[in-house]
């Protein structure tokens, strides 16, 4: 079977999957947001927490709620990684040092699951199991639960109230992701991915010499990883990584597992709004979108060579997996940086100009197609208000969506969100750029070493995790500053998210007339489009002309 046809299949086979999964996946969701019934262990769980399971919650509380959460999980994570030599299955790691504990800690409650460590040579069992991959468990649970307050500030009316942040995250961890995590972990098990409590054992090579190889249980952290949108490898190659990713088929379960909630979200959107139009058009923008940098990058990896081994090859193969080769690969790469995974299966610095330059932009969009677990759907909702409200300056009509008016308040939130992250990111990588010792940690000069600083902050501050590689970010300035891109591009937005959420809930309807913009059709699914990529080609394009884009056209 030629390369070509074994490219189209897998991204067929992929689209099938996916729309086969969009229906039952995203009414479940729903369902589960939106029963009055309590299971017995969740009932258990809110006595311990110390909190009414069947009393709502204001806009403030719920964020209170998240912030308290994510809080205790970050001083846990970083206790457990300080720690990790003074606990079983330890494997004789020493504990991790204060400032990369911080990163790290930082990295893995905020969805980030950013890494300046190799997993396999410093953390041991217990701390990935206890510690990395409950994180991956209930920081996906945490985007999903705040994306459920945000549809019930479209969907309630004349109320302060927008749910319970602890129910929320109750249900999502043991009702969806739980099971889910469950029966995909013996998939991946039956598909060659290793899952034991072994530790290093010493492999003899072909030349005569000795190999040390660590086992461990990967197959439930990499099922987790991928289905959440975390990203977080067991070994430093991450998913390139054998043990993680060992054949054809397991690396296409794991590019289904990291799209399929986040685009089964707008399904879960329209049942809870009573129109399931409304999420056949976000999901519609998100496909788009998703096709669009797939094919982008799939091209230029094609069609770009950067040596006369590689077009004797036939396309840009260095830093590529011969087992997956460059369709594979660039199906991956657009993917993870179209969500907020982060994992990968090559090394993006090693893609062509525009080709990296394109994962770049995938992440410089708010990773919205379809995005992070919950966190891709209340950007692209937000963008959605922004389109409407772009639609009804047009027309000079008060805008509205879902029923609601858009007025001065509301679009004090909404605009508040779309600049936080843009800030974080430039102001970070602007730092960095400005600093001796850290344009020193960059191994490429010129417009692809900047490259390099700008995905860096562009992934931390989009809770993105994967990284360009050729700079040098296990230092102390980049893993507190990184550490702080991660925190303040993940909760910072949620205060603006919730807060919206709160002013939509206390509206009244106001009921459709001949002047209310349709936005379920095509015509919004291109007006969404176009907002979306112009406000952000606008926010990035000066940082992205000194980038890839210098590269590109050298």
């Amino acid at each position: 079977m030629s390369g070509t046809l074994a490219g189209w299949l897998q991204i067929l086979a992929l689209v099938a999957a996916l729309a086969l999964s969009y229906r039952p996946l995203g009414d479940a969701i729903a369902h589960v947001l939106t029963t009055p019934r309590h299971l017995r262990v969740e009932r258990l769980v809110y006595r311990l927490v110390g909190v009414n399971g069947d009393a709502d919650q204001r806009w403030s509380a719920y964020l209170r709620g998240v912030l308290a959460f994510s809080a205790v999980s970050v001083l846990f994570l970083y206790g457990f990684l300080r720690l990790q030599n003074l606990l079983p299955l330890s494997l004789g790691r020493p504990p991790m040092p204060a400032d990369q504990s911080f990163n790290t800690a930082a990295s893995f409650v905020t969805n980030t699951n950013w890494q300046s460590y190799a997993g396999e040579s410093t953390l041991g069992h217990l701390v990935q199991m206890a510690g990395l991959a409950v994180q991956n468990f209930v920081s996906a649970a945490v985007g999903i639960s705040v994306v459920a307050a945000l549809i019930r500030g479209f969907t309630r009316k004349e109320t302060d109230r927008v749910g319970n942040f602890w129910v929320d995250l109750t249900r999502i961890t043991l009702r969806i992701l739980l099971p889910l995590a469950f029966v995909f972990a013996i998939v991946l098990v039956a598909g060659g991915v290793i899952q034991n409590l072994h530790g290093a054992e010493s492999i003899p090579t072909i030349a005569g010499g000795h190999q040390s190889l660590t086992g461990g249980p990967v197959a439930s952290q990499e099922v987790i990883k991928e289905l959440g949108t975390n990203g977080g490898g067991f070994y430093n190659a991450n998913s390139s990584h054998p043990f993680e990713n060992p054949n054809a088929f397991t690396n296409w379960l794991e590019i289904y597992l990291l799209l399929a909630i986040a685009f089964a979200l707008p399904r879960t959107f329209g049942r809870m709004a009573g129109d399931h139009r409304q999420g056949y058009a976000i999901v519609a923008v998100m496909a788009l979108i998703w096709a669009a940098s797939v094919a982008i990058v799939t091209v230029d990896e094609l069609h770009s060579v950067s040596s006369r081994a590689g077009h004797a090859a036939g396309a840009m193969t260095e830093g590529k997996e011969q087992r997956f080769g460059v369709w594979a690969s660039a199906l991956f790469a657009a993917s993870t940086t179209l969500t907020s995974t982060g994992a990968i299966d090559s090394a993006h610095d090693s893609y062509s100009p525009f080709g990296g330059g394109m994962t770049i932009f995938n992440m410089m969009l708010g990773e919205i197609a379809p995005g992070g677990t919950g966190s891709g759907l209340y950007g692209i909702l937000v963008l959605a208000v922004i389109a409407v409200f772009v639609a009804g300056l047009m027309v000079g009509r008060t805008p509205e969506y879902l029923g609601k008016k858009l007025r001065g308040r509301e679009m004090k939130f909404a605009s508040l969100y779309i600049l936080t992250t843009p800030t974080v990111v430039l102001v970070g990588a602007a730092l960095a750029m400005a600093r001796p010792g850290e344009r020193a940690g960059m191994l490429n000069p010129g417009p692809h070493g900047f490259s390099e600083v700008l995905y860096a902050f562009t992934s931390a501050g989009n809770n993105n995790g994967s990284a360009f590689a050729g700079l040098s970010v296990d230092t102390t300035w980049y893993n507190t500053a990184l550490g702080l891109a991660m925190l303040f591009g993940r909760f910072l937005p949620m205060v603006f998210i919730l807060a919206l959420a709160g002013s939509l809930a206390g509206q009244a309807p106001v009921p459709v007339t001949a002047g209310t913009l349709p936005t379920h059709r095509p015509l919004f699914v291109g007006l969404l489009t176009g907002v979306l990529l112009i406000v952000v080609g606008l926010t990035y394009f000066p940082a992205l002309s000194l980038g890839p884009l210098a590269e590109g056209l050298q």
